[in-house]
């Protein structure tokens, strides 16, 4: 009931905030702070009465039951009258056993004084009228029960549990019991869904002939999509049931129109280019044929790519594989682009006609397209060769957080993409919400310097903070106070990194040495030379108990004690994926709790690790400016690699007047994925830059966000609300939040 009112208190106060009530809203807070019911909350209620019980205020302690018995007790039916008696008699009992205890002798007397009418009449108090005057009642027998301290702790106890059923009962916030629900039927759904992967998991199993990792057999296929799964769908994706593109960059050129799978228009060529009225249409109209104006162009054209992915086999399909097909796509794109644009053949054909005109003609379409025939990119876009490139992102608006008066090092979202913590170079951590509107929900001050933040999974309001002097603290965001603070190790005392299980139950923390040299581990100062070859910094990796707060365990890190840098976990918890100081990436099985695989990812330390979105794969930041994706199911097997400027991977250099100059060394998380893991979100200079996953190895640039004035040093991607928020920090501490609309296509 307590956590229900809570909440209902909170929306009040954001639908006011929201409609500018200000008057109202202080009204409610003077209410909510006099509020005698404690907001339902057991434990204060008892607080109250204890207070005013060690306060000898009796005055205080009979109002305020006499205020729960008619808000509350009046409201039971006759059969409970009985047990409220019996507890406000025990009640008074208690208070006359703190005044003897007390050696109070005039508040005894006071006591008898003041109720002496209302109870001489009562049974059960007639024996208690000679308190005062028998000189040690904690040695009577009528009296020793009563000064037990097993009697006192029955006593609050059983209120505490009389209130609590009370308050159960009452239904006052009916909406409570189907948040509750809620979450029941999500939990019901994950471990379905859990369920689902491991019985898609043996069935893959079974289909593979060598397996080239030491992963145990339930790790093996325990993706977020499973192969069965993504056979399925791309059987589904046929042309002739969709008009969605495929991810490939060619075939974005081609007509969105609908095919028979497996057959290609008479007289079109794949690399020939309709007109540019037809580029991004959504109509369903079919393109019956195209014919070349060229007569030197061959008439037996090559098979078109299917723009759908359909699962049937297509004519070529033997001639050409999948591989040769990209590369003579690729190699035909090239040579389109290389030729001047008065070159490039004008294909037009009209929509209604089955055949194009034989002298080359419009065929009755006009040479400018109309404009709902057209999608033109608005921002970080742009047109090649003439033709408009659909954005698959457009940026809604851009609003900034400027609580911040220093570099910022973390910013990060909870899992339900309410609230955002900060943690800038001072040590200052803001709590900050940005839905509906921007408000600052807690301040944290450190006197030890921090280095790692993370959210709890469950509960989400709690906080872990990572120091620079070998603590650990659990932060709860709501009651603004600390839990607990954990003590890893005085002789590794900087908490690089901190990761806490989807389930709630565990984190793991990463805990370093001192290094003198810059580097990840160094805070923000001027660089110094890196040395050839570096000694490697020792660190240990520890898996703590959220619950016990206890230490589970140590990980073992070969070939030697280092350093790591990054964590994170997998969506179940049964992976985790870190990234060192020595430029390994080591993979821990977390039902085994061992290293199940380790390569060597980067020259020089890796400074992010993510798992991409169906977890087959994992993507790593290093030193040495690669963005590479690597295939967790063949131990180093590298699938992808790109190029990163330094102004996204780091070190960070602002640069001012009188020769300022300011160095900062990676510490928070460098990309971030969307919600389907087909875009990545990257720092620069002076905005986040949005890439699109190109299945080749790179990146496309597709939409630069723009807004700092000051090199970003860490992002991330909330997509937990219907328009997905990117976060993007920089070094003058301004946090921008870009909201963003997926367009459909």
């Amino acid at each position: 009931m307590g956590s229900a009112v809570e909440r209902t208190d909170e929306h009040v106060r954001e639908y006011l905030i929201y409609r500018g009530f200000t008057s109202t809203l202080k009204h409610l807070d003077a209410d909510v702070k006099a509020d005698k019911e404690k907001g339902f909350r057991v434990d204060k209620i008892i607080d109250q009465l204890q207070l005013f019980i060690h306060n000898f205020d009796l005055n205080g302690l009979k109002d305020y039951w006499s205020y729960l018995d008619r808000r509350l007790f009046c409201r039971l039916e006759d059969v409970y009258r009985p047990t409220v008696n019996k507890l406000r008699t025990s009640l008074f009992r208690y208070y006359l056993v703190h005044t003897v205890q007390s050696r109070n002798p005039e508040k005894t007397q006071e006591f008898f004084q003041r109720q002496a009418q209302e109870l001489q009449v009562q049974p059960e108090w007639r024996d208690w009228f000679v308190l005062p005057f028998i000189p040690a009642p904690e040695q009577n027998p009528a009296f020793a029960p009563y000064f037990s301290r097993q009697w006192m702790d029955t006593f609050l106890v059983s209120l505490h549990n009389f209130l609590s059923v009370l308050f159960q009962c009452m239904h006052i916030l009916f909406f409570d019991s189907e948040v509750q629900r809620t979450a029941s039927l999500q939990e019901e759904n994950e471990q379905l869904r859990q369920i689902l992967f491991a019985l898609q998991g043996e069935v893959n199993l079974k289909k593979e002939d060598t397996v080239h990792h030491k992963l145990p057999p339930y790790v093996q296929n325990m993706d977020r999509l499973g192969d069965t799964e993504l056979d399925l769908v791309t059987c589904q994706r046929n042309p002739t049931l969709t008009t969605t593109p495929s991810r490939n960059f060619f075939s974005t050129f081609l007509p969105q129109t609908r095919r028979a799978p497996g057959k290609t228009p008479q007289g079109v060529l794949p690399g020939s280019l309709p007109h540019p009225a037809y580029v991004g249409r959504k109509d369903t109209t079919a393109i019956q044929s195209v014919k070349p104006k060229d007569p030197t162009v061959s008439k037996d054209p090559k098979p078109m790519p299917s723009t759908g992915g359909t699962c049937e086999p297509q004519a070529g399909s033997t001639a050409y594989p999948r591989q040769r097909r990209h590369q003579d796509h690729e190699k035909e794109r090239k040579e389109l682009f290389s030729k001047p644009q008065s070159q490039i053949p004008e294909k037009r054909v009209e929509c209604g006609d089955p055949e194009a005109s034989p002298e080359g003609g419009t065929g009755g379409l006009t040479d400018s397209p109309p404009l709902n025939q057209t999608r033109v990119s608005r921002e970080g876009g742009g047109v090649a060769g003439g033709l408009a490139v659909e954005q698959p992102f457009i940026k809604l608006s851009q609003e900034e957080y400027g609580e911040h008066h220093s570099s910022i090092m973390h910013c990060r979202v909870d899992c339900s993409g309410r609230r955002v913590a900060s943690l800038d170079v001072d040590g200052v951590i803001k709590v900050w919400s940005f839905n509906p509107v921007m408000q600052t929900k807690a301040t944290i001050m450190s006197k030890s310097p921090l280095l790692s933040l993370e959210w709890a999974a469950k509960p989400d309001r709690l906080l872990l903070l990572g120091s620079g002097v070998g603590t650990v603290r659990l932060y709860d965001t709501d009651a603004k106070k600390n839990l607990y603070e954990m003590i890893i190790d005085e002789s590794l005392p900087r908490i690089l990194s901190l990761a806490c299980s989807p389930s709630g139950t565990s984190f793991v923390c990463s805990a370093a040495a001192h290094h003198g040299l810059a580097g990840r581990s160094g805070s923000v100062s001027e660089a110094v030379p890196r040395l050839p070859n570096p000694p490697p910094v020792p660190g240990q990796l520890l898996l703590w108990d959220t619950k016990t707060v206890k230490q589970q365990l140590q990980f073992c890190l070969e070939p030697g004690p280092v350093a790591i840098n990054c964590t994170s976990f997998n969506h179940n918890g049964n992976l985790l994926v870190t990234g060192a100081a020595d430029g390994v990436i080591r993979l821990f099985d977390m039902q085994r709790y061992d290293c199940a695989m380790s390569w060597k990812a980067h020259d020089g330390e890796v400074y992010s690790v993510e798992f991409s979105y169906d977890e087959n794969t994992v993507f790593s930041i290093g030193e040495d400016g690669k963005f590479v994706q690597w295939n967790i199911h063949r131990c180093g097997v590298k699938q992808s690699e790109h190029s990163l400027p330094q102004d996204a991977t780091g070190p960070f250099v602002l640069s001012g007047y009188s020769g300022y100059r300011q160095v900062q060394v990676p510490r928070g998380r460098l990309f971030a994925f969307d919600s389907e893991g087909h875009h990545v979100l990257t720092c620069s200079s002076n905005g986040g830059i949005i890439h699109r996953l190109n299945g080749e190895g790179g990146l496309d640039s597709v939409l630069p966000l723009g807004g700092h004035k000051a090199p970003v040093v860490t992002v991330d991607w909330c997509s937990a609300m219907d328009c997905g928020t990117c976060l993007t920090a920089s070094m003058d501490g301004k946090i921008k939040l870009s909201t963003l609309l997926a367009q459909k296509s």
